[in-house]
C-alpha cells in the first residue's frame, strides 16, 4: 500500500525534495543505550556556525543566503569534489539512475554537511551521507 502511494509521486516532484529518508521504529537497544548523546544546544551551535559560513559565502550575491539557493555556476565554484567523491557520486548516479536535478541536490546537501563538519572541502563521507538522504530515489523503497 505504501509503495502504491509512493508511485503516485512523480519523479520530477520527488527530485525537488532535497532530503527524503525512511524513519523506522527505534529498537529497544538504541532506546536503552547509556552512551552519552549529543546535546541539542551543541547541535544548535553547529547549525548556527554553518549558517554563518553560508551567509558569509554568499554575502555579495543578492537573494542567496544558503547552499540550497546556489545556482549552477555557484555549485561549480563551491561544490568541488575530489576524485574519490566524484567517483562515489558517479557510481550512485549510475546505480540509482539519478537525474541531473538529484545530482544538484546531492551536491548542495553535501556542501551543507561539510559546513556542519566545519570542512572547507566536500569529502567523500559528506557525499556518501548526502546520497543516503535520497532514499526515495531507490527502487523498492518501502516494500
Amino acid at each position: 500500500m505504501v509503495q502504491k502511494y509512493l508511485n503516485r509521486i512523480s519523479g520530477p516532484l520527488l527530485d525537488r525534495i532535497d532530503i527524503h529518508i525512511e524513519v523506522v521504529p527505534v529498537n529497544y537497544d538504541k532506546l536503552s543505550d547509556t552512551r552519552k548523546i549529543e546535546n541539542s544546544s551543541v547541535i544548535r551551535e553547529r547549525v548556527v556556525k554553518a549558517r554563518a559560513v553560508q551567509a558569509k559565502r554568499f554575502e555579495i550575491v543578492k537573494g542567496v543566503y544558503c547552499n540550497a539557493q546556489m545556482s549552477t555556476s555557484m555549485q561549480k565554484k563551491y561544490c568541488q569534489l575530489d576524485e574519490t567523491g566524484g567517483r562515489l557520486l558517479k557510481t550512485a548516479m549510475d546505480i540509482r539512475g539519478l537525474s541531473a536535478r538529484a545530482y544538484d541536490r546531492i551536491l548542495k546537501v553535501a556542501r551543507t554537511i561539510a559546513d556542519l563538519d566545519e570542512s572547507e572541502t566536500i569529502r567523500a563521507d559528506h557525499i556518501s551521507e548526502a546520497i543516503n538522504y535520497r532514499n526515495l530515489d531507490r527502487e523498492g523503497w518501502a516494500g
